[in-house]
């Protein structure tokens, strides 16, 4: 792999809630995100940050994570607490899509996308952790992660795959033949098929990625998939995982008890459909901290993150 090019946030905009943990931007450069408190905001005018403004949108009353925008203004919202929920742009109305799946509540629904025949999939990150103990999972590598497809005018989602190490972000392939899932605690992204004579089956996208994968985000069919990487690579955390599953809930019961402060080391990957990395951006000692989404919106890499207050502005790369 190439080295890095710097990854340079220019701007903070402060949002007035904490953990914007999904950036996406809709067709007027607008970000849209979820905060803690379960209110979905809106930033406006990045074209000029220092006055960027804020508008809340909605409050789903749990967790907000990831986010689809549908082209009718309906905001696809996976929330950590109440499943998989849809928001009326227009009125701030929210309604629960799904909220059970095989028979059993659906809790820490992390990442979603709409396809154009109307179904969508999504992702649950963990069925043994909360969102709150999320590292907990990571640490464990409870491989308790599944793939989920709700089809047109269902409410009941189908699994589609179990034993995703921490499934995370959710992206599509231009032509729609397949899904990109990002899978946190194995430092990849894994290619589901979708058509063809491999359809229904799992395979490599990209593997061994320099950090741990969180949202993943494509603005159109002519643009790569974005990879927010939430955490580098942790070699001591390579060879728990390989340890016994005794040995591991151990070390998991211990770290969801202990503080918790994410590294100053920041990085976003573009990766295009065959897998390819076409950039790769760092930095080292960053004030912003714990990238959890990006996406391209007015000019800017905008970087969302559980951990901040606020959404940091850089500069996008050259093109290759």
């Amino acid at each position: 792999m190439d080295r890095p090019t710097a990854l340079t946030p220019r701007h903070y905009v402060a949002i007035g809630g904490h953990g914007p943990e999904d950036v996406v931007a809709d067709a007027r450069g607008r970000v849209l995100t979820g905060v803690a408190d379960g209110r979905i905001l809106r930033v406006d005018g990045l074209t000029e940050p220092l006055a960027a403004r804020v508008e809340v949108l909605a409050d789903t009353g749990g967790r907000p994570l990831g986010l689809e925008l549908l082209p009718d203004e309906t905001l696809l919202v996976c929330d950590a607490e109440r499943g998989l929920l849809g928001v009326d742009l227009a009125d701030g109305t929210v309604r629960v899509i799904a909220d059970e799946v095989a028979g059993e509540p659906l809790r820490f629904a992390s990442n979603v996308v709409a396809l154009s025949d109307g179904s969508v999939y999504f992702t649950v990150s963990s069925r043994r952790y909360p969102l709150d103990h999320w590292i907990g999972d990571i640490v464990e590598d409870t491989g308790t992660g599944r793939l989920l497809r709700l089809a047109p005018g269902d409410d009941t989602p189908e699994v589609l795959l179990e034993g995703l190490r921490f499934a995370n972000g959710l992206a599509v392939s231009a032509d729609e033949s397949f899904l990109v899932v990002a899978e946190t605690g194995a430092r990849r992204l894994t290619r589901y098929r979708l058509d063809g004579p491999r359809a229904g089956r799992a395979e490599p996208h990209t593997e061994n990625l320099p950090g741990m994968p969180d949202n993943i985000w494509r603005g159109g069919p002519d643009g790569p998939v974005w990879v927010s990487l939430a955490g580098p690579r942790i070699p001591p955390l390579d060879l728990l995982h390989r340890a016994a599953p005794p040995v591991r809930r151990a070390a998991a019961r211990v770290a969801v008890h202990a503080p918790y402060r994410p590294t100053g080391g920041i990085g976003v990957l573009a990766v295009d459909d065959t897998g390819e990395i076409v950039h790769h951006l760092a930095r080292r000692g960053s004030r912003f901290r714990m990238v959890t989404s990006v996406c391209e919106a007015s000019g800017h890499l905008v970087l969302g993150s559980l951990w901040e207050r606020g959404i940091a502005l850089c500069e996008p790369p050259a093109a290759k």
